[in-house]
């Protein structure tokens, strides 16, 4: 591990926010270092889920997200905003207890767009990162005050997507 660790963040509407950063934990894998993962708002049985698992403790993931895909409406907000709440208590003690070479917090920009998390929170937890410790940051919806405080920040900008066409997910490409 280098002296330094960084602050990452893949943003923006396109795909691959969350392929870049376990593309990146990986990566780490392969040079012996650990990564902790803390998906937020993603309950799925997802196939990295199963990936890390070959990985002999390398990636650890956890998922803070409902188990079955719904937005955070009225119906269902307090669901989500426990599940939340959740993360970021488990994400937080990752972080401080300083054992992993890369913690990834998936999702947690865009949990700021349904009002799950506010930006100064997110902000909070950043203050926390050891300064060896690798931390990224993943969603839609980053804010100036994110973007500012991460040193690295790559926007996924959607320009065609076979979604529009009617494709769903699929299995080991999109979950």
């Amino acid at each position: 591990m280098s002296e330094k660790g960084y602050i990452q963040m893949y943003c923006g509407n396109g795909k691959g926010k969350t392929t870049a950063s376990l593309g990146l934990a990986f990566r780490a894998a392969g040079a012996g270092m650990k990564t902790f993962v803390v998906q937020f708002m993603k309950g799925q049985p997802y196939s990295e889920l199963k990936s890390s698992q070959l990985l002999n403790g390398s990636i650890t993931i956890e998922q803070y997200g409902s188990k079955k895909f719904c937005m955070p409406d009225g119906e269902n907000f307090d669901e989500h905003y426990g599940l939340i709440r959740k993360g970021l208590k488990r994400a937080e003690e990752i972080i401080t207890a300083n054992q992993h070479d890369i913690v990834i917090l998936d999702e947690i920009v865009t949990s700021t767009i349904f009002k799950l998390l506010s930006v100064e929170e997110i902000l909070q937890l950043i203050d926390k990162k050891p300064e060896k410790m690798e931390l990224i940051l993943t969603g839609r919806g980053a804010t100036q005050e994110l973007i500012d405080r991460c040193d690295l920040v790559t926007e996924m900008k959607e320009i065609k997507h076979y979604y529009t066409a009617g494709v769903l997910a699929r299995t080991g490409i999109e979950n």
